[in-house]
Parts: C-alpha cells; sequence; structure tokens
C-alpha cells in the first residue's frame, strides 16, 4: 500500500541512500520546514522527494527518487499527485520543477501534466552540465 509522509529526523540514514545532492545540514531545515517526505509502500521506504520554494512562493521539486526496483510501478505518480494536491490545499496555484536535458524523467513530468517552459545552460560555470529544463503545472 503507497504512502507519503513527512520525513522526521530518524529518516536521516535512509534518506542519504537515495539523495546524493543535499548538503547533511539541509537536511534537518527541510524536516522542520516539512520540505520534505518520505514514500512508502506497505510501510516500507522506498523514496524521497523534497521541494523548495522558487521566488519564496512558487513551490519548486527539487527531487524525487525511488530505489530502482520500485521504478515504472505508480509510486513516483502518486507521490507526485499526493505532493500536487498538498500544495494546492496550501492555496498554491502552480508548482515547478527542473531535470537535465539527458534524463528520463522530463517524460514522466509530461505525463503528469508539466508543460516546458524553458531551459539555462551553465556552461563555463562550477555547475556545468547538459542545458537544464524547467517545467510548470497550474494547478
Amino acid at each position: 500500500m503507497f504512502e507519503i509522509r513527512y520525513a522526521s529526523g530518524f529518516d536521516k540514514s535512509f534518506w542519504f541512500t537515495l539523495d546524493h545532492h543535499l548538503p547533511k545540514n539541509e537536511f534537518a531545515l527541510k524536516v522542520r520546514d516539512k520540505r520534505a517526505y518520505i514514500i512508502t509502500a506497505d510501510s516500507i521506504p522506498i523514496g524521497i522527494l523534497r521541494y523548495n520554494l522558487f521566488w519564496d512562493n512558487i513551490p519548486f521539486l527539487t527531487l524525487i527518487e525511488l530505489e530502482q526496483s520500485y521504478h515504472r510501478k505508480g509510486f513516483g505518480k502518486q507521490a507526485m499527485l499526493s505532493w500536487e494536491t498538498e500544495m494546492h490545499t496550501l492555496g498554491y496555484k502552480m508548482v515547478m520543477t527542473s531535470t537535465r536535458a539527458d534524463e528520463e524523467a522530463q517524460h514522466f513530468y509530461r505525463t503528469l501534466g508539466y508543460q516546458d517552459k524553458g531551459a539555462i545552460f551553465l556552461d563555463n560555470t562550477p555547475f556545468e552540465q547538459p542545458g537544464e529544463l524547467f517545467l510548470v503545472k497550474v494547478l
């Protein structure tokens, strides 16, 4: 059975098995601000989701990650829809996310109704990578 819940300090060791980008000191802030979630199947943690606020007023999904064996089984979609519902309940009218242009996630977001709204290229910076696609969904 699917469930998504706020992360707690007790989830830290599981969290960092999937999140290789979040600085360790930021985890406590995500937990405090209720911007980190644990995705479970039959009460077993299988994934994580976190977000920030873009321009301090638009929820911006910064990561959704599931253990590999749970990919393409509907858990990511359920987690996204639950998160979007919560954001709508909190009064937000739109959500955003981004993904590298060479990653498959862009197709996942589009199937959920996200629309491409631009890209940024970080050439000649310390963060050089393929283009970063930005996608939005009106709630």
